[in-house]
């Protein structure tokens, strides 16, 4: 008990990041605040987890996962048009979605017609997309009229920029430094003390900026139960009261490309979800040897059943798609066995849920650098393409490339099922493309003459 304890302690240190993370990100919506995000986070996480332990009984966490959230935020609301209660009712249908898939044991269909290549290259490219994020949130990555993006100017002496507009990126920059030593010397939760370093340091330097702090508190409620006031005014069942609402989409565009815009878009939440869950299951259940004698992940369909309805649950709370973390290995390499340390970890984030005032005081700067670091960590599947193999090379390069430069994971996997589908056509391996293959390709291929 208590290994399986401290093996839960462990798993929730590692990511607890994402609560701030993830409600900084949400913020920048209309209509949903900060606590609101905090709270939806944090009751969709401990529920996803403590259903983990409960049906498949396994040592991992449940949370908002990265790169869907960014997906949601600044592809589906910003760049779609769609508003956030739009945006929840796809979350709510690629939840539905996978239990079906889970539940009617299509799920390893849908898996296996995805080309390899794509399916490895994914992570990769939902890596670059959220570091690409950070950097742009810290400030060092700024719009250029020329170039489309340039890195920002450090210098002070040139009198174009101030020391106030310098200060947050130095601290995105140390927090990064910050959690890749920490990393490095193996120190639990490395993500979580970075980002507490960087605010520390945010605030210190602070003080060498003018009026820095004048207004600090205004705006401030230190009332830990507020911001589940806020939750239930502004995120908490959204999806049912204004999400089937899309009026306003539909003021711009026809019935038809609102149709292929759901279809694609839930299609690539759900798509993004599976394998990241399904890496995640069998990278972390590796790790602490819990494997199968087969090599198969112990109630694997119960695992999945446990994201696809932590999934649903979330869009009610008003949160992207819900999945399993890989930072739930450093709690199994603690000894972690059964879902009695997802119980630990589940009630870890319900106690957080009363620690929202706390976590305002996190800058944006120091959140930015756990993005650029969970972007960094997910690159590592891209050793697994053979860049030697140009029928595999080409649809990889193209699925993590698009990601991040259109800000749309869809388009990158779009691109990539596509160009595998095409080169197989005209090299002769046309025979070699699964029936499912043909059909994705279609879709997505429809969703660019329709919506574009």
């Amino acid at each position: 008990m208590k290994t399986e304890a401290l093996a839960g302690i462990t798993t929730f240190m590692t990511m607890a990041y994402i609560l701030m993370v993830n409600s900084g990100m949400f913020a920048e919506l209309p209509g949903v605040s900060y606590n609101a995000i905090y709270i939806a986070t944090a009751i969709s996480a401990c529920i996803g987890t403590v259903l983990i332990g409960l049906l498949a009984n396994l040592p991992l966490a449940q949370a908002s996962a990265m790169g869907s959230n960014a997906f949601f935020v600044y592809t589906v609301c910003f760049g779609f048009g769609l508003s956030y209660a739009n945006a929840l009712v796809l979350i709510l249908l690629d939840g539905i979605l996978f239990i079906l898939l889970t539940v009617t044991g299509l799920r390893k269909k849908i898996f296996e017609a995805i080309p390899t290549a794509v399916r490895v290259a994914i992570p990769a490219g939902v890596g670059l997309f959220i570091a690409f994020i950070g950097l742009q949130d810290s400030g060092i990555v700024v719009s250029d009229p020329a170039t489309y993006v340039n890195l920002a100017s450090f210098n002070l002496l040139s009198g174009k920029v101030a020391w106030r507009d310098i200060m947050p990126m130095l601290v995105t920059l140390a927090a990064l430094i910050a959690i890749a030593v920490l990393t490095c010397k193996k120190v639990k939760g490395a993500v979580l003390w970075g980002i507490l370093g960087g605010t520390g340091l945010y605030y210190l330097l602070g003080l060498t900026i003018p009026g820095f702090y004048q207004g600090f508190t205004e705006n401030m409620n230190f009332n830990p139960l507020a911001a589940f006031g806020d939750f239930g005014t502004q995120a908490f069942g959204r999806v049912f009261t204004d999400g089937f609402d899309f009026s306003a989409y539909l003021a711009g565009h026809s019935k038809t490309e609102l149709a292929m815009l759901i279809a694609t878009t839930a299609l690539a939440f759900c798509l993004v979800d599976m394998f990241d869950t399904i890496g995640t299951l069998y990278g972390a259940c590796a790790r602490g040897n819990l494997l199968t004698k087969e090599g198969e992940v112990p109630n694997l369909d119960r695992a999945m059943l446990a994201d696809a309805v932590a999934t649903a649950c979330g869009a009610v709370c008003g949160t992207s798609t819900v999945s399993s973390y890989v930072e739930s290995s450093t709690g199994i390499a603690e000894g972690g066995k059964t879902g009695m340390s997802s119980m630990v970890t589940g009630a870890l984030f319900f106690v957080s849920m009363f620690l929202s005032p706390v976590a305002m005081l996190v800058p944006g700067c120091a959140t930015a650098a756990a993005l650029i670091y969970v972007g960094i960590m997910m690159m590592n599947c891209a050793r697994n393409i053979d860049w030697l193999k140009t029928d595999e090379a080409v649809p990889a390069f193209l699925t993590l490339a698009i990601m991040p430069l259109t800000y749309n994971i869809s388009y990158g996997i779009a691109f990539g099922v596509i160009s595998h589908v095409l080169i197989s056509v005209f090299t002769g391996k046309a025979r070699s493309v699964k029936a499912g293959t043909w059909v994705i390709a279609a879709l997505f291929a429809v969703m660019f003459f329709v919506t574009h």
